[in-house]
């Protein structure tokens, strides 16, 4: 029998912030070495990456030598940049009428917006407070399905690792 062909396109994956700055992260050894190992995949082109430019923000935000260091690992990977426009706004401020995240967190909405419109596959983050969490996901698929928006996964970068 022949292989089961699921899809000829490459999967399109959103990093948001976290995952960028675990490229740096000596506070947490375990998950810098996890970000690296995936970082690995990432440069060999395996998935269609995507970032928005509120993911370059907030990088900016970083301190030196921090800031330059990232920057410098962005230009290792071929990626995608969407922009933080009305529409993106707009579905970001339904999540939080919804409830689904606080105002403070609209950075965060952004970041799942900016995937959901783009139709991205997967969200990949450590924000395991606010992005990679039973309520957040529940809730973005939630208004996906109401809203008629193709699905999106969310999960931490080490869902990226491949089988060896």
């Amino acid at each position: 029998m022949d292989k089961l062909l699921i899809s000829e396109r490459k999967a399109h994956v959103y990093l948001d912030t976290s995952v960028i700055s675990y490229l740096d992260q000596e506070d947490s050894p375990e998950k810098m070495a996890e970000t690296i190992e995936v970082w690995e995949i990432l440069k060999r082109g395996v998935y269609d990456i995507f970032i928005s430019t509120r993911v370059l923000d907030e990088l900016n935000k970083c301190k030196e030598p921090k800031r330059t260091k990232l920057f410098s690992k962005l230009e290792e990977i071929h990626y995608t940049l969407l922009p933080i426009d009305d529409e993106v706004v707009k579905l970001a401020n339904k999540f939080i009428e919804a409830g689904i995240l606080k105002r403070k967190s609209v950075d965060d909405c952004q970041h799942i917006a900016a995937a959901i419109l783009a139709n991205c596959d997967i969200i990949v983050s450590w924000n395991f407070k606010h992005i990679f969490n039973y309520k957040t996901i529940r809730g973005v698929r939630s208004i996906t399905v109401l809203d008629g928006y193709k699905d999106i996964w969310i999960y931490p970068p080490t869902a990226l690792f491949e089988e060896v």
